[in-house]
């Protein structure tokens, strides 16, 4: 039964431009490609079609696939990472940066946020806070893997997908219990998607009634003196 716009997939893919490969599922491609980080989860990701889960124009290509159908698309810049925008270039002071800004180091600007410096002329610094990949044709090889129909499994994708971590979690009446890791209320990335986490998962699962977050904490036993 080909796929259809709401439907959780899992999903492998490898996005190249000009055939040199920015991202990856595959933990092995991404070595190879020089771009492995360590601290990611590798493998399938789980995706609810039609719901931006990945970019623009790979989501689009999967609606009407079947399962375990392959494929390869090129996905133009304004279904990728957008249209490289030139206002959104500007000059700065070198005098003004604590330390030297060299060509295409990526560097903080208050209040403008983060950029690529493109080039350095005198005292001026150029530096473009457009998307690296910004204007760019991106090619993508991917995978449909399976189809997820178990609710909790779907909760699990999504919090893999926005958190990058594994979670337990369970399902009773309505009700889906997230059981959080010790100190993840300090982790910058949960803090940062929790609302969106919670969010999908009541917009997308509508057998989700009742979301609960539950923390513990264990007491810990003294040493004999």
């Amino acid at each position: 039964m080909p796929i259809e716009k709401g439907d959780f997939v899992t999903l492998s893919y490898t996005g190249s431009i000009a055939g040199v490969i920015f991202d990856s599922t595959d933990e092995d491609v991404a070595k190879e490609a020089g771009i492995h980080s360590p601290g990611a989860l590798y493998g399938p990701v789980t995706v609810a079609v039609g719901s931006h889960h990945v970019i623009l124009g790979l989501d689009e290509a999967l609606e009407g696939k079947d399962i375990e159908e392959e494929g390869e698309i090129d996905v133009p810049s304004e279904k990728g990472f957008g249209e490289h925008d030139g206002s959104k270039v500007e000059a700065f002071n070198k005098n003004s940066f604590k330390d030297k800004p060299k060509k295409g180091a990526t560097i903080k600007v208050p209040d403008k946020g983060e950029g690529t410096v493109v080039d350095v002329i005198g005292n001026r610094v150029l530096i473009d806070f457009n998307h690296p990949f910004a204007g760019k044709e991106l090619h993508y090889r991917f995978r449909i893997e399976g189809q997820v129909t178990d609710i909790e499994e779907k909760v699990k994708g999504l919090i893999r997908l926005y958190a990058g971590q594994d979670m337990e979690t369970s399902f009773s009446d309505g009700t889906l219990t997230i059981t959080l890791p010790p100190g993840i209320n300090y982790d910058r990335r949960w803090v940062l998607w929790r609302s969106r986490i919670v969010h999908e998962a009541l917009e997308l699962i509508p057998d989700i009634e009742k979301i609960s977050l539950v923390e513990s904490f264990t007491r810990q036993e003294k040493e004999d003196a």
